[in-house]
């Protein structure tokens, strides 16, 4: 008898903490990416040693150092990013944040952690995720599908030239892609911060990657927490794609082929409408 009382109460103690929100051990805060799988202790230890200078001991983004960086650090505790392979406002994926993690952000203090091994990148992948509830209440969205890019052709080009102009692309990115758009100085990001559209025409690599499918994942999944919108809604992937290629001809220190057709064009058509003409 006794011990039949002594089991139900552990059994209704058992039952009770794991329908109490929040306890720790019912909830699923790892990490992981290519077979490796996240321990949030041991990515706590590598986050104290490098990263809480910058993004803070409680991962707000408020680090020691972050009142000097500009863009300022990332905040954790929003779960909210920009670099990412899922739909608007949707968490990213485990892979998305190890890449970021592994490549770092070009333009900004936040390096490349390739020294790291992929099992200490994993790990702090796994405490990153610790700082924000939204990894207990939501999923990962799904990964946008990134059709095969169409050969690069002058009329893609051309195409996508006339949807930087029409979507207006330009008032931020500027007519050359300098990122000196008329609206360039009035943009902030989700803290209300001063933010600057990116320079395509010096820039040699975007803050998410350096390749097609990179820049085409930017249309259709916009960059959270800034004014770059999601346009997934309103291009088509081919649309998306002359874009891409169109952007290219604005990176002079890039070498593609779509901006060897371009120069050739415009060499031999003088009368080119500037873009952002009225």
């Amino acid at each position: 008898m006794k011990k039949n009382v002594i089991t139900s109460l552990i059994l209704w103690t058992f039952c009770l903490v794991v329908a109490l929100p929040g306890v720790a051990f019912a909830q699923d805060e790892g990490a992981h990416v290519n077979g490796f799988t996240g321990n949030a202790q041991s990515g706590k230890e590598l986050y104290r040693r490098f990263c809480v200078g910058c993004h803070g001991d409680e991962g707000n983004g408020e680090g020691n150092n972050a009142e000097w960086l500009d863009p300022r650090p990332r905040d954790f505790t929003t779960a909210l990013f920009r670099w990412r392979s899922t739909p608007t406002g949707t968490l990213p994926t485990d892979e998305d944040l190890y890449n970021t993690v592994t490549r770092g952000i070009v333009g900004t203090l936040m390096p490349t952690w390739r020294p790291l091994t992929p099992q200490q990148r994993v790990d702090l992948v796994a405490y990153i995720k610790t700082f924000s509830p939204k990894w207990i209440t939501q999923k990962a969205g799904t990964p946008i599908t990134v059709p095969a890019e169409p050969a690069e052709t002058i009329e893609g080009v051309l195409h996508g030239r006339e949807l930087f102009d029409k979507m207006q692309c330009w008032k931020c990115h500027g007519p050359d892609g300098r990122g000196d758009g008329p609206s360039a100085p009035t943009l902030t990001d989700d803290k209300n911060l001063p933010i600057r559209p990116y320079n395509f025409h010096d820039g040699t690599r975007f803050r998410c990657g350096e390749t097609n499918q990179d820049l085409y994942k930017i249309f259709m999944t916009g960059l959270d927490g800034t004014p770059m919108p999601s346009f997934a809604d309103i291009l088509q992937p081919n649309d998306a794609w002359d874009l891409v290629h169109f952007l290219r001809t604005l990176q002079p220190l890039v070498h593609s082929k779509s901006r060897e057709l371009w120069l050739a064009y415009a060499g031999s058509h003088k009368d080119i409408k500037p873009i952002g003409a009225e």
